[in-house]
């Protein structure tokens, strides 16, 4: 069963936002730094692995991040708070945009 969960790192400052399968593993992964709500990572296992399967891992990985890879549940000070599908896809969806226009944006 999909489930989808929020954490805050107190310590980077970060939300770490996950659409999580049956086992506990990260589907998807949105990361976003206080203050601001900036996106950081908002990865796809699916989309890495096919990714690495074309030898664009390091392509991908420039612009969405990684997911995590052991078990949400093992992570120390975990203290996930429930998040309904509807409001994982709005953070997902701001993220992509945010990443993919920061892609294409020339740096200042």
């Amino acid at each position: 069963m999909t489930r989808w969960v929020r954490c805050f790192w107190d310590e980077e400052a970060v939300w770490f936002c996950f659409e999580l399968d049956a086992d506990g593993y990260a589907i998807r992964q949105v990361e976003l730094q206080e203050p601001g709500d900036k996106a950081l990572t908002a990865a796809s296992l699916a989309e890495w692995q096919e990714a690495q399967r074309d030898g664009r891992s390091a392509e991908y990985e420039s612009v969405y991040g990684l997911t995590a890879e052991p078990p949400v549940s093992e992570w120390e000070g975990h203290d996930p708070q429930s998040l309904s599908a509807d409001e994982f896809e709005i953070v997902w969806s701001n993220a992509r945009d945010e990443l993919q226009d920061r892609q294409w944006r020339p740096s200042s």
